[in-house]
């Protein structure tokens, strides 16, 4: 697939693992990059430097293809040494690519730039994604509400947001948000896009070494397996329709406060239970399009069936055009 995602990346498919909490590991994002995606290392995982390089050369050794590193900051976050710290040792351990999300990424931009990386943004409205472009990152992920993780704030729809972000935008840009499949690939690039972002399908991968628990959670979804909270703190995320999620929309409802809301959305608590397999104990981000998830299967496989299926669609559309009344 010839895209100007494929072609700036210098990767076969435009298909970019989501960054992922605890999960954009080593193993995962070789898995993908193997598979001809764009694996992703989530700088998050990683508390010190020393151990954010090891998994960097961790993942080299695991690939030769390229992936990316991800840093994700609150809105409100000022940046300090540990952010500026992991976008050196990106530039030194010659990552190609960077992905920054949450925050303006103006004052990122020096280091960036002097990692001598491809920076992709991520962003949850036209606004904010024109605001990247201005400041100069080379593509920009637009996230629609229907996104794990942190979707638009605004509740817009993914169809409305790529639609329009790929026709007003210069730069490439990329679809997040309910793409789990090749017909969401196909429609995120007739709408005018260069790539898309995926998830919550990946998390559903034989290489992801979340508890199988969870992705039984994932393939047993239906469309309505997920809420939304976190308006309260202004970090609007998405999470499966577990106990602890519904603790959370409680907290959010009686006015609690930071403190309250991140008891109970603990970071740490997560990584718990993605280890031991309980899956109402902690919060759980997965998007609304793991209702379109029927398996687990290897990376590699996943994104060889999500390119035949976008081809179909795109054969498909064929078909409908005629010429001379004779169908071509």
């Amino acid at each position: 697939m010839n895209t100007k995602m494929t072609q700036l990346l210098g990767i076969k498919y435009p298909i970019m693992q989501g960054g992922m909490q605890w999960l954009g590991v080593p193993e995962l994002a070789a898995a993908v990059s193997n598979g001809g995606g764009l694996g992703t290392l989530n700088a998050s995982c990683y508390p010190d430097h020393s151990e954010f390089r090891e998994a960097i050369r961790k993942t080299k050794s695991l690939t030769n293809q390229p992936f990316a590193i991800n840093i994700s900051l609150t809105p409100d976050t000022t940046i300090g040494d540990a952010t500026i710290g992991n976008i050196i040792i990106g530039g030194e351990e010659n990552v190609p690519v960077i992905e920054t999300a949450g925050r303006p990424p103006h004052d990122l931009r020096p280091y960036i730039k002097k990692a001598n990386m491809i920076h992709i943004h991520k962003c949850t409205s036209l606004r904010h994604a024109l605001h990247a472009q201005a400041d100069g990152v080379d593509m920009v992920t637009v996230v629609g509400y229907e996104a794990a993780g942190h979707p638009s704030p605004y509740e817009i729809g993914s169809f409305v947001l790529f639609n329009g972000a790929a026709a007003v935008l210069s730069i490439p840009v990329l679809a997040g948000g309910g793409i789990t499949d090749g017909r969401g690939l196909a429609a995120a690039l007739a709408l005018g896009c260069e790539g898309v972002v995926v998830g919550t399908r990946f998390v559903a991968s034989e290489e992801c070494w979340i508890h199988h628990n969870f992705k039984k959670v994932i393939v047993d979804a239906d469309e309505k397996a997920t809420l939304t909270c976190q308006r309260n703190i202004n970090n609007l995320c998405r999470y499966y329709n577990n106990a602890q999620a519904r603790k959370a929309v409680e907290v959010e409802s009686t006015g609690g406060g930071l403190e309250e809301m991140l008891a109970v959305v603990s970071g740490a608590l997560g990584y718990q239970c993605y280890q031991s397999g309980d899956t109402e104990g902690s919060c759980f981000s997965i998007g609304v399009g793991a209702a379109l998830i029927q398996d687990v299967k290897p990376a590699a496989t996943i994104i060889e069936e999500m390119v035949a299926q976008a081809q179909a669609a795109c054969m498909r559309l064929q078909t409908i055009y005629q010429t001379d009344g004779v169908p071509q």
